[in-house]
């Protein structure tokens, strides 16, 4: 009887030896100050958005390639009476090896887009949507990087539309020239049983662009410089519109030096958003400045902090939109502790 339980012990022991097992975790807290003063635009809306967030997460890694991580991204809103205005469950699995990166489940936002221009991605969603429910799937190598991603953002209900985004994100340089690729394709359906019968929209935005990174090879800390094509292309199915094509240009340009930086955007073509009128943000949440077809930002920036566990960062924006200057100003703190 000693021996077959002596078996038992060791086929259960195992697995401890088998895999090398790490318990992890981490900590974010974000808070943000916005203050959009654009009173008076006919594309942008005046708005004071402030609150913070907190998002604690545990996981487990093993055999140094696997980790499957758990948690909670709560958020309240500055002078709300509601205590936590939202919940965002924190739940996924990733597989990380050499280059490659594979993430599935509820993850951070940033960790798909950050990189895309703000005619895809608008500042706020950071605040309201700050994660990706769906997949990433991520290549680093010396030459740059390429990332493809599916975030599912509504569910089919009666009140809820059936929609979801796929997008590719890309970057190949040599020495200090290169060349980039942001797009996705946003599918946007009706609710379910809908009162009145609602058109399904495909919305397709790209932005294909050359530069140059002198980032390093002069006295600045930072120095990039790049001009792009933007080709948008958006249908609503039932009501027969055809494909809408709209094209544009986009110039970009950041200086960093020591705790000082500029960041530049141009935008000069067709007004994005076709169909705003219609749907607003519930179908695009690039920022809506981009519906007017000549508009410069222009963001001057001080990071008092900026190192991986503090950074803290002031930002005074000019937005050059409806022959006005509009002014926006910013005060941005994020804190990373993890094991």
């Amino acid at each position: 009887m000693k021996k077959p339980a002596f078996l038992v012990i060791c086929i259960l022991l195992i697995p401890c030896f088998v895999f090398s097992q790490e318990k992890t975790w981490k900590v974010g807290l974000f808070s943000f100050f916005d203050n959009v003063e654009s009173g008076g635009s006919k594309v942008k809306v005046p708005q004071t958005m402030s609150g913070i967030m907190l998002a604690p997460e545990a996981g487990l890694r093993w055999d140094s390639v696997h980790r499957i991580s758990a948690g909670i991204n709560v958020m309240h809103e500055f002078g709300s009476r509601t205590v936590i205005e939202n919940i965002f469950p924190v739940a996924y699995y990733e597989y990380s090896k050499g280059s490659l990166r594979f993430m599935m489940g509820a993850f951070p936002r940033s960790m798909a887009t950050g990189r895309y221009p703000r005619l895809f991605f608008q500042d706020s969603l950071s605040y309201y949507r700050p994660n990706v429910e769906g997949m990433l799937l991520a290549f680093r190598r010396g030459w740059g990087y390429l990332d493809v991603w599916l975030d599912w953002t509504g569910r089919q209900t009666t009140d809820v539309n059936e929609a979801f985004f796929a997008g590719i994100n890309a970057r190949y340089g040599e020495n200090i020239f290169y060349v980039s690729h942001n797009g996705y394709m946003y599918h946007f359906a009706s609710r379910k049983d809908p009162l009145v019968d609602e058109a399904l929209h495909d919305n397709l935005l790209f932005h294909s662009a050359i530069g140059i990174d002198l980032s390093g090879k002069t006295f600045l800390d930072k120095l990039d410089i790049s001009a792009g094509w933007v080709a948008g292309l958006e249908r609503a199915r039932a009501d027969n519109t055809g494909w809408i094509q709209l094209h544009g240009m986009l110039l970009e340009g950041r200086v960093e030096y020591r705790w000082a930086g500029l960041y530049n955007t141009y935008y000069y073509g067709d007004g994005l958003m076709y169909f705003y009128g219609d749907h607003d943000y519930d179908l695009y949440w690039g920022d809506p400045a981009y519906r007017s077809g000549n508009y410069n930002r222009t963001d001057l920036y001080i990071r008092f902090f900026g190192d991986s566990r503090l950074n803290m960062e002031l930002t005074w924006s000019l937005h050059m939109l409806e022959k006005t200057v509009y002014h926006e100003q910013m005060l941005k703190v994020r804190i990373n502790l993890s094991k």
